[in-house]
């Protein structure tokens, strides 16, 4: 490479550059084989000068690679003879090969003065059977400096040269278009036709009109080939000492430009998928308050249920007191136990089995509506797995490893909090309350057997008020009369009780129980909240530090392009 203070001074800053560069992608968690590329795109810069020759398995590269030589180097025939990356160097032992890191790329060396100063490399064929011999080819295309493109003048310019190509054009590289086998074109008619149609092709990938020369490698070998002399002609030229310094500086940059770009896609793709998260989690946060406005709705219906069997319950038992609280009935109050018994069957009946019954309707219900909320997690979780366009970076690896762990606790919620359990701690929670409300008249007997017991109680306390007066000393004409009414206001104050107990009851564990559900679905999806906003800092902070690092490329590109 000519180095003059000039370029000495623009190879020191690039260096910076490219490392800067690498040290970015690293830091934003950029898949591994676009930090290799960074880092070879640094390499690039202490490399002999790289002429790729590049084309399909029978466009005749190494025919034409060994014409352009002027020697038998590389091996020919009509099968893909090329499965590795040949590099020819000059050097003193013939056909010497030396090894490399990489183990399908071989080193060649050969005493011919026309390789001093440049690398030639020989690629596998595209477009082959062996996908292997591509995946290679594209591989080593972002280290070339220069890319000899060979098209064949029976298939010019085919639909996989051309994808082909645009791989060199993402990656900035200079070409020169080779259409070999033009010995095969009988007219200067056919010629044109063909050179134009290659050019037109080229320009519409790369943006510009690369050099295209028809030539004829066989003819070159038996004797001479007007077109390789224009070749060699054109070689000359672009691998001169002051060319080829700009090209060699002008490939890394080229690089290092089109990872950045990658970047910045990929950057922009997680930035999008950031803010569907954010507006996916402010509608699970939606959600779950109008499921627990839902809830409540539903809450109010099954308590009135309850007060509508405590109000036929009422109605049961004041018609039960106009009845027996009578002159006619007096043998009958005189028996309190036999009363108690008849209050107990026909107004109690079936009170405490019918309020556990909807205790049990109105648990389940709150179950299933839970159950279900939970499930809709899941659901969401399974629709926000990482897209295809952020997929093998850092990004989506925290963010597939976050997802994976609410969808775990979710799993877990719906696997071990079941249906039974969540009922079970409902009603022992509801229970314990109700202890404290009815003086352990429920202890360990069950909500309606406790609220019977309850009833039972209120019926003892009007009864034995009712005897207590019921004396044979102060029988009277408005004895049974305020008794009767006293007895409805004993029933009204206790029925009250009962319903405002039950109802502060209910509502108290219904709330505990939403507001465990509510913890636990935050403690579910908050360190996911949190990585999406650290996440959103992050790449903003990026999209600043990118700004900086183009416009520093675009300024070094157009210095280095202005060499000479």
């Amino acid at each position: 490479m000519l180095v003059s203070d000039r370029v000495q001074g623009l190879l020191s800053r690039e260096r910076g550059l490219l490392g800067d560069v690498q040290a970015f992608l690293e830091a934003q968690g950029a898949p591994p084989e676009v930090i290799g590329h960074a880092r070879q795109a640094l390499r690039n810069l202490d490399e002999a000068f790289l002429l790729v020759v590049v084309g399909e398995f029978n466009a005749g590269k190494s025919s034409f690679v060994n014409a352009l030589l002027g020697a038998a180097v590389l091996p020919e025939g009509v099968t893909p003879t090329t499965d590795r990356i040949y590099v020819l160097v000059h050097g003193e032992q013939p056909g010497q090969m030396e090894p490399t890191a990489d183990p399908f790329v071989s080193r060649l060396t050969y005493p011919l003065p026309s390789l001093e100063g440049v690398a030639l490399v020989d690629t596998p064929g595209t477009n082959a059977i062996v996908r292997q011999h591509q995946t290679l080819t594209e591989g080593f295309l972002p280290r070339a400096d220069l890319v000899l493109f060979l098209t064949s003048a029976d298939r010019p310019f085919t639909e996989s040269e051309r994808q082909f190509l645009e791989l060199a054009a993402r990656w900035g590289r200079g070409v020169i278009m080779v259409v070999n086998k033009a010995d095969l074109l009988e007219t200067a008619e056919q010629r044109e036709q063909v050179r134009a149609f290659v050019e037109t092709g080229a320009r519409g990938v790369l943006g510009l009109t690369p050099p295209v020369l028809l030539i004829s490698a066989r003819g070159e070998q038996r004797g001479g080939d007007a077109g390789f002399a224009a070749l060699r002609s054109l070689l000359q030229a672009r691998l001169s000492e002051t060319e080829r310094t700009r090209l060699k500086l002008l490939s890394p940059l080229n690089t290092a430009s089109q990872l950045l770009s990658g970047e910045v896609t990929r950057a922009d793709a997680a930035r999008a998928t950031l803010g569907d998260d954010l507006r996916v989690l402010g509608d699970l946060e939606a959600q779950r308050a109008t499921h627990g406005e839902t809830m409540l709705g539903e809450l109010d219906g099954q308590l009135n249920r309850v007060a509508r069997l405590l109000s036929e319950f009422e109605v049961r038992a004041d018609r039960f007191i106009d009845a027996r609280l009578r002159f006619s009935n007096l043998r009958g109050l005189l028996n309190s136990r036999e009363l108690e018994e008849d209050f107990r069957r026909e107004a109690v009946a079936d009170l405490p089995e019918a309020i556990d019954r909807q205790f049990g309707t109105m648990i389940d219900r709150f179950v299933e509506a839970n159950l279900h909320f939970w499930e809709d997690v899941q659901a969401f979780l399974i629709r926000r797995q990482p897209s295809q366009e952020v997929a093998r970076t850092r990004f989506s690896y925290d963010r597939a490893a976050l997802l994976d762990g609410i969808a775990g606790s979710a799993r877990e919620h719906l696997a071990t909090t079941t249906e039974q359990e969540l009922a079970r701690n409902l009603s022992r929670d509801a229970e314990d309350a109700m202890k404290g409300v009815i003086g352990g008249l429920a202890g360990g007997v069950g909500i309606g057997a406790g609220i019977g017991a309850l009833v039972g109680a209120s019926a003892l306390d009007f009864t034995g008020g009712i005897l207590a007066g019921l004396t044979l000393g102060s029988l009277g004409l408005f004895v049974l009369p305020n008794k009767r009414i006293q007895a409805h206001r004993q029933l009204r104050a206790r029925v009250a009780e009962l319903r405002e107990a039950l109802e502060r009851i209910v509502r108290r564990e219904f709330e505990r129980e939403q507001d465990r559900a509510d913890t636990r679905l935050h403690d579910a999806i908050s360190p996911f909240t949190r990585f999406t906003r650290q996440e959103q800092a992050r790449l903003d902070a990026a999209r600043t530090r990118s700004g900086e690092l183009r416009a520093e490329l675009d300024a070094l590109q157009a210095e280095v392009k202005a060499l000479g």
